[in-house]
Formats: C-alpha cells, structure tokens, sequence
C-alpha cells in the first residue's frame, strides 16, 4: 500500500483528482491547518463560518482530494449553517483536549448530533486526543479512558499534538488512513456501536467523577467545544 500526501503541482493536481472527499472535524482545533499547510499557526484567529482546506493524497496511485470542514470554535456560527455543515460528509474527526475535561465528556453530545443529520450511520469516524506534547501531569483524559470511549462507540483512537513538529507524519496518519478507507469503501472498525448510552466516567486519583451529559447544551463558553 502507498500511502502520502501530495505534492501540488499546480492545475495537474485537479486534473488527476477523480474523486472528492468531505471530512468535517467537530472540535476547533489546529489539526487541519498543520496537516494542510505542514505546520502549526503562529497565531490562532477565531473563524467566522466554517474554515475550509483542501488537500490532495495519494492512495495506492490514485490522487484523492480530501475538503476539510471545520467550524474552527464559533458555535453560533455553526448554528446557523448546521444543514450545510453535514450534507454529503464521507468521514467525521471527533477532537478532544486532553488537557481540557470537559471536551471529552461532550463528545456523546456530538456523536448524537452527528447521529441526527448524517444519513450514512457507516462512514468512518476518528476519534483524536489533541495537545499530547503537554506534561503527563496536565494531561486529564488518559488514554486507557479515551480508548474505551473510542471502543464502545466503534472508532480508532489517535493521540497526537498539532502543535509539535515531531508529530507531523502522526497527524498525517489521521487523514490518510481515512482516505484510504474511503477509497475503498472500507469500516474502521467492525464492532456494532454501542454508544446509544451516552455515558462517560472518568477515574482520577482524588475523584471519581461520573457524568451524563445526554440532556446538556453545547456552546464555546461552558467549556465543552474544543478550542485546540
């Protein structure tokens, strides 16, 4: 299998370009900048609407172009365009902090919500634990309890940092291997979904905290959108 991204040559990318893929990335966040422009912003600028960027990979020596929709954190903004956001969506990239708590626990309120307006309960879905350049004291959310989520609701779990350098290829890897999948029409995973429940629990040291966040709101400020 040969799997890369791209290189733009001008009009000839286009040209070979036979089919086209929207990924939608629920959660702001730098991971579509660093794969597309193969670094990180050195500033972070808040988007009105959708950020859209496209970029072009090559799987098994077909060019494929992958349109990446993200609402980059303006929840209001994505309101107001719900219906146009999910139309004819090939692929969906659910991003949590894992610095930040409460981006995990709203995630069954995304996948809900993503449940309601995209038609094909089949398309591959990504589970990415951002920010993992962090200290392990700052990072909240543990793998083994991301992992479990990622595995009740039927998707792979990546961790990665769009911030570091290092981890370049790793981002690269999130979006290949959904272009690779949609390509050939592939599941991620073969499991039946289980997330009907919508339940997280997170163990740490000095609480155990269990929370259903079915009936919650989302919105930037209660800390629930991922803003990484």
């Amino acid at each position: 299998m040969a799997d890369s991204v791209a290189q733009s040559d001008g009009g000839n990318d286009q040209e070979k370009s036979k089919r086209i893929f929207k990924i939608i990335v629920i959660g702001k966040t730098c991971l579509t900048f660093r794969f597309c422009s193969g670094k990180f912003p050195e500033k972070s600028e808040a988007t009105i609407g959708v950020d859209f960027r496209e970029k072009a990979v090559e799987i098994d020596d077909e060019i494929l172009k992958l349109q990446i929709w993200d609402t980059a954190g303006q929840e209001r903004f994505r309101r107001s365009m719900i219906n146009h956001y999910y139309r004819n969506v090939h692929a969906i990239i659910y991003v949590y902090d894992v610095t930040n708590l409460a981006t995990f626990e709203s995630l069954p309120l995304w996948i809900n919500e993503c449940d309601k307006h995209v038609i094909d309960p089949e398309i591959p879905r990504v589970l990415v634990g951002n920010k993992c350049d962090v200290d392990d004291e700052q990072m909240v959310v543990q793998t083994s309890v991301a992992q479990r989520f990622a595995d009740t609701n039927n998707m792979p779990l990546f961790e990665t940092s769009a911030k570091a350098d290092e981890h370049q290829d790793h981002v690269n890897s999130i979006f290949l291997l959904l272009a690779h999948k949609l390509k050939y029409a592939k599941p991620l995973m073969t499991q039946p979904k289980l997330y009907s429940q919508s339940l997280i629990s997170i163990d740490r040291t000095n609480t155990n905290r269990q929370t259903n966040t079915t009936n919650s709101n989302l919105s930037e400020n209660d800390g629930g959108y991922c803003m990484c």
